[in-house]
C-alpha cells in the first residue's frame, strides 16, 4: 500500500478537485494542440525561413520524438518529486520554449525552442492524467476522465482550425509566430492558478531517481522512434534501419537493470512489478494499437486532395465531422460506461472499426457524400474509447504510481501513432506514389483505412479480454 503520506484518500478531502480540473485540463489540451497547430502552420514557416521540406519537416519531428521519448521519464518524476511541482515546472517551460520558437530568427533557433517545448510537454502532461487518478474517488473518476477524452479531441480538431485561423488572420502581423505565441497568455493564466488550486501530491519519499534507467529508456525510445517518424520521409536508409534495429538490445538492457534495481531495493525508473499488475501488459498492448487511428489523418488528408481535388482548407473542414464525434464521445461515455461498465473500451472501439469499414466502402465506391456518418462513428467511437481505456490501466496500478501509469499509458499512444504512421503510410504511399492517380489514392486510402480498421479490433478484442479480467 502507499505511505502514510500518500495522497489515496486526497479526492474526499480536496473540496476544490472540480476547481483543478480545468488547470490539469491545460496540461492535456496543450501539448496535442501544438503537434496539430503546428502542422497547418509548417508551409507558412517554410515559406518565411526559406528551407528546405525536410529541415521544415524536423519542427514537427523533433517535438513529436522529444515528446515521445521523454514522458514515462516526466510521469516518474511526478511521483519521486510531486505531482503538482513537476506540472508548473512542465508549465513554465512550455511557456519558455513557445517564446523561444515564436521569436526564432533561424530554422536551427526553431527546432531547438521544439525540442525543448516536446521535453516540457512530457514533464506536464503525465502529471494531468496521474493527479486525476489520485484527485478523485471511483464515483467522479469516470466523469473527470470523459472530460480528460473530450479535451484532447478538442486538441486535435481545434489546433487544426485554431492554426488556419491564425495564419490567415495573422494578428498584428505575426503570421506563422503567432501559433506558438498564443500559448504565453494561456501558460500565464495557468501557472498562478496551479498555484492556489492544485494540492501536492506524491507517490513515494526520499527515492532516488534511476539515472542509468533514465538514460538506456530514452535511448532505447529514441533508437525506435526516429527511424519510425523519420524514416519513411528519407526513404529509409540503411542508417535509419539500423538505429531501428539497436532499439531493440537497448531496450532489453533497460529492462534488465529495472529487474536488478527492484530486486536489489532500489528505486526503478519502470517498476517491474507495477507493469505485472493484473490485465495491464493487455491495456497496455491495446492502447498500443488503439492510437493506430493517428495515420488516418495523414491519409485522409492526402485523400481529401490528391483523391477528391479538395483545396486544403475543404479538406481540414472535411474532418469535422470526427471531431464532432470525439468532442461529443467522452461527454456521453459516463453513460455508456453505467451499461457497459468494463466492456466500454470495446464497444467504442468496435464502433470506431465500423465507420472506418464505412469510410473505406465509401471512397472505393467514390462516394464522398457519403462520408460524415462514417466519420462521425469513427471520431464518436473514438471519443467513448479513449477514457475508458485508460481508466482500464489507470485503475489497475496503486496511486502511489499513478505518474508511471500516467506515463506509461501516454508513451504507449505516443509509440502507437509512430509505428501506425509508419506502417499504414509506408503501405499507402507504396500503393499510390506522389503524382498517383486519383483512384490509385482512392484505392491506397481504403486499403489504408481497412488495415487501421483491423488495429482497432485487434485492441477491441484485447480491451473486452482484459475487461472480463476487471
Amino acid at each position: 500500500m502507499a505511505p502514510a503520506d500518500s495522497t489515496a484518500t486526497m479526492a474526499s478531502l480536496d473540496p476544490r478537485r472540480w476547481l483543478a480540473l480545468p488547470v490539469l485540463l491545460i496540461g492535456t489540451l496543450l501539448p496535442p494542440l501544438d503537434f496539430f497547430i503546428v502542422n497547418v502552420a509548417l508551409p507558412a514557416i517554410r515559406d518565411d525561413m526559406g528551407a528546405a521540406s525536410d529541415v521544415a519537416q524536423l519542427v514537427v519531428s523533433v517535438y513529436a520524438a522529444a515528446y515521445a521519448v521523454t514522458l514515462i521519464l516526466g510521469g516518474r518524476l511526478g511521483d519521486l518529486f510531486g505531482r503538482r511541482r513537476l506540472f508548473i515546472t512542465g508549465l513554465l517551460g512550455f511557456g519558455l520554449a513557445s517564446a523561444l520558437c515564436g521569436l526564432a530568427t533561424s530554422t536551427g533557433g526553431l527546432v531547438a525552442g521544439r525540442l525543448l517545448q516536446g521535453i516540457a510537454a512530457a514533464v506536464m502532461a503525465p502529471q494531468s492524467l496521474a493527479s486525476i487518478h489520485v484527485l478523485f474517488p471511483a464515483h467522479e473518476k469516470g466523469r473527470a476522465l470523459s472530460l480528460y477524452g473530450a479535451t484532447i479531441g478538442l486538441a486535435a480538431v481545434g489546433g487544426q482550425l485554431l492554426g488556419g485561423l491564425l495564419i490567415t488572420a495573422s494578428p498584428f502581423g505575426l503570421g506563422w509566430r503567432s501559433v506558438f505565441l498564443i500559448n504565453l497568455p494561456i501558460v500565464a493564466t495557468a501557472v498562478p492558478a496551479a498555484c492556489g488550486l492544485l494540492r501536492e501530491s506524491h507517490g513515494q519519499r526520499a527515492a532516488r531517481l534511476d539515472v542509468t534507467g533514465a538514460v538506456l529508456l530514452a535511448a532505447g525510445l529514441l533508437a525506435l522512434v526516429v527511424p519510425l517518424i523519420e524514416g519513411r520521409t528519407h526513404g529509409w536508409p540503411a542508417g535509419y534501419i539500423a538505429l531501428l534495429a539497436t532499439s531493440v538490445p537497448l531496450l532489453w538492457l533497460f529492462w534488465q537493470h529495472e529487474r536488478q534495481q527492484e530486486h536489489r531495493g532500489g528505486s526503478p525508473l519502470v517498476v517491474p512489478t507495477v507493469l505485472a499488475s493484473p490485465g495491464l501488459r493487455r491495456t497496455l498492448l491495446a492502447t498500443f494499437f488503439f492510437y493506430a487511428l493517428a495515420a488516418f489523418f495523414l491519409v485522409f488528408a492526402i485523400y481529401e486532395q490528391a483523391g477528391l481535388g479538395h483545396d486544403a482548407l475543404a479538406a481540414g473542414l472535411a474532418v469535422l465531422p470526427l471531431g464532432a464525434g470525439f468532442f461529443l464521445g467522452p461527454l456521453c461515455g459516463p453513460r455508456i460506461a453505467r451499461w457497459l461498465g468494463a466492456r466500454t473500451a470495446a464497444a467504442g472501439m468496435a464502433m470506431e472499426s465500423a465507420g472506418l469499414v464505412a469510410t473505406a466502402v465509401s471512397a472505393l465506391a467514390d462516394r464522398p457524400s457519403w462520408l460524415p456518418v462514417p466519420l462521425f462513428l469513427i471520431g464518436m467511437g473514438q471519443g467513448i474509447a479513449l477514457p475508458a481505456l485508460v481508466r482500464l490501466s489507470v485503475d489497475r496500478v496503486d496511486v502511489r504510481w499513478a505518474g508511471l501509469a500516467a506515463g506509461l499509458v501516454s508513451a504507449t499512444l505516443q509509440i502507437g501513432a509512430a509505428v501506425s504512421v509508419a506502417l499504414v503510410g509506408g503501405v499507402f504511399f507504396a500503393v499510390a506514389p506522389d503524382g498517383a492517380a486519383p483512384g490509385t489514392v482512392r484505392e491506397a486510402f481504403a486499403i489504408a483505412t481497412l488495415l487501421i480498421a483491423c488495429a482497432l479490433a485487434v485492441a477491441a478484442g484485447l480491451s473486452a479480454r482484459a475487461a472480463r479480467a476487471a
